[in-house]
Formats: structure tokens, sequence, C-alpha cells
């Protein structure tokens, strides 16, 4: 194999007994490793060439702007720059000459002459020759086991989790700002090789993050960012192999088109979910046939938007209870009954919307700022639906004023435009419509 590797770019053997040198390598400290490297002679091309590195990539780690994480890319620094394996805690390479123990490939599986040879090396103590023996046993039972996880990726996990809860009572550009933040802190472990099941994890934090992101923007207002945002989570979705991701992405994207305008363009998205999420009783399956409820009562087809919403309802009978929790990655009892709320509030179904605004607020906590300002407006569209436009005006009036500045944009405001441009113009003079106005215009 090592035939079709780069030629490698011997270091100095001063450099091999530097203490300082050592150390870095030891520690795998590749900034102090390539600064010394390049100070003994040999250029950041050179060693990138060398390495199977990119050249920006080995000047960046030299400046100590980057990393090297990965067990591949270690080994691939030992051959290229001539660096026992010992001295990086790896096994002897097949070029070393102090390689004194070897894999099965050179003694066979004889417990006896691996015993002896360790002995012999061990003789003299804890020398170079011996440290690469105990690194080369060590080693064929390490590569054996699960690849180590690393330690940044469970701390991400455990981040999206945390934001999966959504605002709590903080102001949507913080968690914005907060999430981002994170969210880049992905991009070093995704540039390095990885085994596949952290790979796939690695993604499907990404696929996680980005989509939340997505929905962060999207409550803002800002359409074009959040569209953008949720095809960075579909493919990171996709590359993760987690087909009820895929579908969530889809089935939470499907929402932008929806809520801004484009309700055969919310329905397309949302038959994928449905299609990606399959007919088991999923979190994603239950949102994307919700959602297709909603596309298609906006796309005034009532007959699939009923059928849809009674594939919801069953689908949420026979959710399991660990997809039932309040978050943005499941579906709770209160996010369907916020999604039939304004499903049935656009088929003019004005005393199921009740039923499910009710229900909706009953199970929504108090920090629930945004959740329940839409849902006081959907019952102030049920009552305009209803013939009492004036009423209508001042529910939406209520809830706009109640709310804290940051909340008064996005797809609040454009639910709250929407039913004021269902007023009739004839009414626009009357002093409650007029208000509506003033509020929104404000």
């Amino acid at each position: 194999m090592d035939d079709l590797r780069p030629s490698p770019a011997h270091v100095p053997h001063r450099l091999l007994a530097d203490p300082g040198f050592v150390r870095a390598l030891r520690e795998r400290d590749f900034a102090v490793v390539f600064a010394m490297a390049h100070d003994a002679g040999i250029s950041f091309n050179r060693i990138a060439e060398a390495c199977a590195l990119k050249s920006e990539r080995v000047s960046q780690i030299a400046r100590g702007a980057g990393s090297v994480t990965a067990l591949a890319t270690v080994e691939r620094i030992a051959f290229g720059l001539r660096i026992p394996g010992a001295l990086l805690g790896l096994a002897a390479q097949p070029w070393e000459d102090t390689a004194v123990l070897s894999t099965e490939s050179r003694h066979g599986d004889d417990p006896m002459k691996r015993r002896n040879l360790l002995r012999g090396a061990l003789a003299a103590g804890l020398t170079a020759p011996a440290l690469a023996a105990l690194t080369a046993a060590r080693t064929d039972v390490d590569q054996t086991l699960s690849p180590d996880i690393p330690q940044d990726l469970a701390d991400l996990e455990a981040a999206a989790e945390s934001y999966g809860y959504g605002y709590h009572g903080q102001a949507p550009t913080r968690v914005l700002a907060d999430l981002v933040t994170d969210f880049t802190t992905l991009r070093p472990l995704l540039t390095v090789p990885q085994p596949a099941p952290v790979r796939a994890r690695l993604c499907r934090t990404a696929g996680q993050m980005a989509g939340m992101t997505a929905i962060v923007l999207h409550d803002l207002g800002s359409r074009r960012e959040s569209r953008s945002w949720f095809a960075t989570a579909a493919r990171a979705a996709a590359e993760s192999g987690d087909d009820q991701l895929y579908a969530w992405v889809r089935a939470r994207e499907a929402m932008v088109p929806l809520n801004y305008g484009a309700p055969k363009a919310a329905a397309g998205l949302a038959d994928q979910a449905r299609h990606a999420a399959g007919t088991r009783p999923t979190a994603a399956a239950v949102l994307a046939a919700a959602v297709a409820a909603r596309a298609y009562a906006f796309n005034q087809q009532p007959e699939q938007a009923r059928a849809a919403i009674a594939a919801a309802d069953a689908l949420m009978d026979r959710l399991p209870e660990g997809e039932r929790s309040d978050t943005w990655l499941t579906y709770s009892e209160q996010k369907h009954h916020v999604h039939l709320s304004h499903a049935y509030t656009t088929l003019g179904d004005t005393a199921r919307a009740h039923e499910s605004q009710q229900r909706a607020l009953q199970l929504s906590a108090p920090t629930s700022t945004m959740t329940r300002t839409l849902l006081h407006i959907d019952a102030a569209a049920c009552s305009h639906h209803d013939g009492d436009s004036e009423e209508a005006c001042r529910r939406t009036v209520a809830a706009l004023t109640a709310l804290p500045d940051g909340y008064r944009t996005g797809l609040v405001h454009r639910r709250a435009q929407d039913l004021y441009e269902a007023i009739p113009t004839q009414h626009h003079n009357e002093r409650a419509v007029r208000e509506l106005r003033n509020v929104l215009a404000a």
C-alpha cells in the first residue's frame, strides 16, 4: 500500500532527539510539529504533499488556527514525515528500523514469539523500540474496538437537544446567535476523516442545528435565509442516512411558503416529507401530515385537507411516548393542536378551531410567547369568519400590543397582516380596523 502514498519528507534526526519536538509529538501538538519541521527546512507545501493535506490547512495548523484529531490524519503525518509511530502513540510503521514487534502478518499468531520479542525489547528499559513494541500490541486490539467519539460531538448533540426546547422566553435573535455559534463548531469535525458512524452522528447534529436555525429565521420573517438553511439541513440529513430527520426538515421547510403565501409549494414539500417519513407513527410523519392539511386548506382543497387531518390524527394516536415531548424536534399534543387550529381556521370550521385553540393554550407554557400569540390571532380570524370583523381586529391588536418588541415581526406580523387583508375594503375606515392597521404599520 505504501507505494500508493505521496513520497515522504524525512524530518532530520536531530529533531527526533529534540525534547521540545518529542513532547509536541507525544501531545500531538501539530502546531509545534509543523512549525519546527518548517524551521528545519521542510516547507509547508512539502509537508502538505508528503502528508496528503492541503497546504493552507498545514499553514493553519502551524499557526494554531487548526487542529488534527482524526487518527487517519495522524497516521498520514507519521508516514509523511517519517516519524516513528511510538512517538505519536501509534503502532510501529513497516519502514521503521526499530519496529521490533509487528502484527500477525510478520510473526503469525504465535503468542510465544510475541512474548519473547516483547521481553527482548523491554530488557533495556522503556526505550524507543520498547515503546514501539508496546504501542503495536495495544494498537492491534484498539483498532478492532469501536472508534473514539470526539468529545465535542457529545457536547454538540447535547446542545442540539437543548435548543430543541424552543425560545423559553428568550428573544429569537438571541437564540439565533447562540445556535449559529454552536453550529460553526461542527466544521472542524466535519472537515477531517471520521469513522462512518461518527460521520453520521455529526451530519445528524448538523441537520438538526441547521433546521432549527432555519425555524428561527422563518419566525423572524427572513424567508430567503430560512430556505437556504433548510437546504443545508436537508443535505446534512440526507448524508446522515436518517430518513425521519430528512422528513422533519422538509416538513418544517414547507411551513415557509405556507406562512408566506405559496400554498402549492408548501403542499409539494409536505408531500415529499410524508413520502420520506413513511407510514410509521413518527414525529416527522405526524408533522408532515398536519402541515400538508394546512397547505391544502389554503390551496382551496378542503377534501384533501380533511383527509390529511384524519391521517395526522391517526398517526398522533399511535405516536410513541418518547416522541411526544414538546420540542422542535419531536411532536407534542400541544403542537398538534396548534397545527389543527390553523388548518380548521383556514377551512372556516371555527367550532373545531376553537377546540384546538383552547387545548393548545392549556398545554402551552406561559413562556411560549410566539405560539400563544399565533393561537390568539387564529381565534381572532375565527371571529372574522363568523362575521364579527370588529372583534377580530380588537383581539389581534390586543395580542400584538402584549408582545415584546422583538416578537412583533416575521411570522406574527404576517399572520396579523393576513387577517387585516381579509377584511373587506369598505370596512377599513372603521375604528377597530384602523387601529389594527396602525399597529401593523408601527
